[in-house]
């Protein structure tokens, strides 16, 4: 029987370093390259809990941090924003992240409209509709006419 093994389990101090991933493991979890998370690293936005061997070393808050970076990337927020949140508390982060859904807002009603628009070329029984459909032509020239004055 191995007694280190069992002694060294109940360690607490261990629990806390076997959750603790290298940088490839990290990445890997999160779909980004090993450049990315030291990209990150350089602006601040999460530090490695240790180094091991040369390898930085993330724990569970750090992955935490890695994967709020990857999600509002994905929905189109700068870094500079992303610092902001995670910077810790303070009135600003709720400011940036009111930005963040106006703009959202705004996007959604640019999408429903150009839906809208769009669905009406499709409804339009004629071959051209920006030729021959009266409902787009009308809305085409009230376009115009709304630039013009």
């Amino acid at each position: 029987m191995d007694y280190t093994v069992a002694f060294q389990v109940g360690l607490k101090s261990n629990s806390a370093v076997a959750d603790l991933v290298p940088i490839g493991e990290a990445a890997r979890r999160l779909g980004l390259n090993t450049s990315t998370l030291r990209y990150y690293e350089e602006r601040g936005l999460v530090r490695p809990v240790t180094r091991r061997h040369g390898s930085r070393m993330y724990g569970p808050q750090e992955i935490r941090r890695l994967a709020f970076v990857r999600a509002a990337q994905r929905l189109g927020m700068a870094l500079d924003d992303i610092a902001v949140i995670l910077s810790g508390p303070s009135a600003r982060w709720r400011d940036v992240v009111r930005g963040q859904v106006r703009a959202l807002d705004e996007q959604i009603e640019r999408a429903g409209a150009a839906r809208e628009f769009l669905g009406h070329a499709l409804r339009c029984p004629s071959e051209h509709p920006v030729d021959e459909c009266p409902h787009l032509g009308e809305v085409l020239d009230r376009q115009v006419t709304a630039t013009d004055g």
